[in-house]
Parts: C-alpha cells; sequence; structure tokens
C-alpha cells in the first residue's frame, strides 16, 4: 500500500484510500489545498456548511495537476433540495463535476428518500460520478434501498479505534459499501494516549500515524484534516509504517464508542 493505492467502488471507478478533510480549514484552505496535492494527496473532502468549497476548487486549479486525478467530495445538507444543492455546490467549487457526492446527515425524520432521489438524478446528469451518505446506519441505508433499489456506494462516519462499529464494518462489507473514515484523529484528543504511544515505538511511527494505518489496514478510507504542513506530511507518511495482525487487534479492543464530537449517529 502507498499514497496511490485506491479502492475500488461498486461502479468500478478507483477513490484514493487517503485524503484531506477541510472541515474548519478555512484559515487559508486554497493554500492548504494547494501544498496537500503537491505533496501527493489526490483526494479532497468538503461541504457547503464547511465554508471550504471556493477555496478547494481555487487549490485545485492552482495546483496544476489535472482535474481528472484529483477526487473531490463534497455533500447536501439535510434541508436541501438534493439535486439544486449538488448544482449550487459544483458553483462554489467552480467545477463542472465531482466524483462523490454525499447526504451529509439523514433528516431528523426518515432516511432522506427524496434527497437520496436527488443525487441519483444529479448521478444520472453527469454532475457527481457516485453518490453516498454520511452519518447513515444500517437501517436509514437499506430504507433508501428499498426505496430506490440502490445501496449508497459510500458511508462516511467518525472512525477511529477508539469509536467504531464492528456491525456496521460487516454491514458495509457485506453490501460492498465504503467506509470513508472522518475525523480520524480523534481531534487530537487521543494521541497522547500511552497505549498508541506504545504501537508507535514499535512501528517507528507516529501515534497519528498509527491511527490512520489502523483505518487503512482494516478497509476504510481515512480522510485527516490537517491545518499545519508538518501534519499533512506526517499524514501522507503513513505508508511508511504497517501493523501486524497482533498489533490491529490491540487497536480493535481500544474501542469504546467514544465520539470526539458527543456521539455516533450510525450506531
Amino acid at each position: 500500500m502507498n499514497s496511490e493505492s485506491t479502492r475500488r467502488l461498486r461502479s468500478g471507478r478507483e477513490m484514493p484510500v487517503l485524503g484531506l478533510g477541510t472541515w474548519q480549514l478555512t484559515s487559508d484552505t486554497a493554500g492548504a489545498v494547494e501544498d496537500a496535492i503537491g505533496l501527493g494527496y489526490r483526494m479532497i473532502d468538503t461541504s457547503g456548511d464547511y465554508g471550504t468549497q471556493p477555496g478547494v476548487g481555487e487549490g485545485i486549479r492552482r495546483s496544476g495537476i489535472a482535474r481528472d486525478e484529483i477526487y473531490v467530495v463534497t455533500k447536501v445538507e439535510e434541508t436541501d433540495d438534493a439535486y439544486d444543492a449538488t448544482r449550487r455546490d459544483l458553483d462554489e467549487l467552480g467545477l463542472d463535476h465531482v466524483e462523490l457526492m454525499l447526504i451529509h446527515r439523514p433528516p431528523p425524520s426518515g432516511a432522506g428518500e427524496a434527497l437520496w432521489e436527488g443525487l441519483l438524478r444529479a448521478r444520472d446528469e453527469g454532475l457527481t460520478a457516485d453518490i453516498g451518505v454520511s452519518n447513515y446506519s444500517r437501517s436509514q441505508m437499506e430504507r433508501l434501498a428499498q426505496a430506490s433499489g440502490e445501496m449508497p456506494a459510500v458511508n462516511q462516519v467518525e472512525w477511529t479505534p477508539f469509536a467504531w462499529s464492528r456491525e456496521m464494518l460487516d454491514f458495509c462489507r457485506e453490501h460492498d459499501i465504503i467506509i470513508q473514515a472522518y475525523s480520524p484523529l480523534t481531534h487530537g484528543k487521543r494521541l497522547d494516549d500511552g497505549r498508541l504511544g506504545d504501537l508507535a515505538s514499535r512501528t517507528g511511527g507516529t501515534p497519528a500515524q498509527v491511527l490512520l494505518r489502523w483505518n487503512l489496514q482494516l478497509g476504510t478510507v481515512a480522510l485527516p484534516k490537517a491545518n499545519d504542513p508538518d501534519h499533512r506530511r506526517e499524514n501522507l507518511d503513513v505508508f511508511d509504517i504497517e501493523l501486524d495482525q497482533a498489533e490491529m487487534q490491540v487497536l480493535g479492543t481500544l474501542n469504546e464508542q467514544a465520539s470526539a464530537l458527543g456521539s455516533l449517529p450510525y450506531t
């Protein structure tokens, strides 16, 4: 596995295994995205409510890297008309399409079947290559599939050794759904955990790299945010370390379903 490794979606298209998250990355979004692409990142995750879409688009254009080499993920909100919001997001990004469009979170009642229909239309018209969801439970994804005949290609959820779900992992593997892990570094809240420190010493990595490597070897796609250029470089260097089976098992036992954001809505 290396920085060019990908995961195959159900559609047959490929997604990088590591990307840059941009939530709260608002001080110089364009500069951060340009720097990340220069380092070798090829996937950028954003959303209209992050306030980062204009900067993401500008950073991509400034990078000098061909548009078809960059994988862009963005989202519509639960209160949106999903088709219209897709067009709005593209306008903010300054792009004519994205690779993946997600429903950011399910609406308070129901699974968002109307939102899903809007994304299906957007995909059919070439505005996005694939569609998925974020913060969805198993039952909510099943309801979308029952209504439309199609499961989401992706479920983007908070996912770390301290906060994950075996049931969700098994469900997504069964239905060929890729899990994208947001906040994979616990917002920094658990980086000083002694157990991570021990594993970092054994592997020659850092606690952040141990968290990311666990995700990658579990088969999920990690989206760490990094304001600091050194942290962006550190995260990309995750491919220099590897966890053995025993180390993966140790990390799996850390699960407390302890969200850095307050709750895990998908459990």
